[in-house]
């Protein structure tokens, strides 16, 4: 729904959602690339499958990878007065560097507008010619990005919702990080129910049902996290129960844990009727010098009722919600 149409009496999914209490825990989308490019608004419901104004060298490099089976993940970004240049396009490409992974890898280019579809296809499907673009090859390897999803063409919550915590985030914490992080409003990436909702990169961290009490602490990373346990919908780089269980050994090991190398893989589910599953997450740390893992069990705890899209009369579903019964450190 555009932001334009929405009416008083319209009904937010996100209200909805945690007004019932769903747990967004689960819901980050598991990914193996993101594709990120500046794009001025307003940006189109399908933006990514119109030549306008996404140019072509870059639909032509997303079909390639959609093609092949991969997961990736596009999206744009609203250009910013402060970080952004004029007549240039801004990309950032972030991809899975191993199997064990604490963060993804990050690339950043600003390329004049012509070259932005030559540059997507040195990216996604011809990297011999990644060389072409070494002049345009940003060193920021050491600045967080963070993205709030502000897309009301989507969905109205997002930019209902989504734009206030931008501007907190723009306003308040831009300045004060001695140029180590970004904020962006970006396109959809899934989960309305959940905003405003925020994907943290290159750590690749999402977030909903933001609050504005809570964004130092996400930000700042300086107090217990524990207190961010209800607003974490999970790290893009495990799957759906795998991501449940990683939420646990989060609270157990603290913020040392974003730094360790991690990976995941379920070892036995119920594959019908979706009631539980196995889970390890093995580990090592930063340091290199332990490596161990976690077994857990997921279980379901009961549904609740959640809407999936803003409306006048949205449509209304019931959702399982999981817990962890069981997690063991194995030794």
């Amino acid at each position: 729904m555009s932001i334009n149409k929405t009416r008083n009496n319209c009904r937010f999914c996100s209200e909805i959602s945690q007004a019932n209490g769903e747990d967004p825990i689960g819901s980050a989308v598991t990914l193996e690339q993101y594709f990120i490019i500046e794009a001025a608004q307003p940006w189109p419901d399908h933006i990514w499958m119109e030549p306008d104004p996404i140019p072509q060298g870059v639909l032509e490099a997303l079909n390639f990878v959609w093609e092949s089976g991969r997961k990736i993940r596009s999206l744009a970004i609203a250009p910013d007065k402060e970080y952004s240049h004029p007549d240039y396009t801004r990309v950032f490409y972030y991809h899975r560097p191993t199997k064990f992974f604490a963060q993804f890898e990050k690339h950043e280019f600003i390329v004049p507008h012509a070259l932005l579809g030559s540059l997507a296809l040195a990216l996604l499907k011809h990297p011999e010619e990644l060389p072409n673009f070494t002049q345009y090859r940003q060193q920021t390897n050491h600045i967080r990005e963070l993205l709030v999803c502000t897309h009301g063409n989507v969905d109205a919550a997002c930019s209902r919702f989504g734009y206030p915590i931008y501007q907190k985030l723009r306003s308040e914490y831009a300045a004060a990080t001695n140029s180590n992080l970004r904020f962006w409003r970006c396109s959809h990436f899934g989960g309305h129910q959940f905003a405003p909702t925020l994907v943290d990169l290159p750590q690749g961290q999402y977030w909903g049902h933001l609050q504005p009490e809570i964004l130092d602490l996400l930000v700042q990373r300086n107090g217990s996290v524990k207190e961010l346990y209800p607003y974490y919908r999970g790290w893009g780089g495990l799957s759906f129960f795998e991501q449940i269980a990683e939420r646990e050994i989060w609270m157990l090991e603290g913020w040392n844990w974003l730094e360790y190398q991690k990976a995941g893989q379920v070892l036995a589910s119920d594959e019908i009727n979706q009631e539980w599953a196995d889970v390890r997450i093995d580990f090592t740390t930063a340091d290199g010098n332990i490596s161990s893992a976690y077994q857990a069990r997921v279980e379901v705890k009961g549904s609740v009722i959640t809407a999936f899209n803003s409306g006048e009369q949205p449509s209304l579903e019931e959702v399982k919600q999981y817990y962890v019964s069981s997690l063991v450190k194995l030794v």
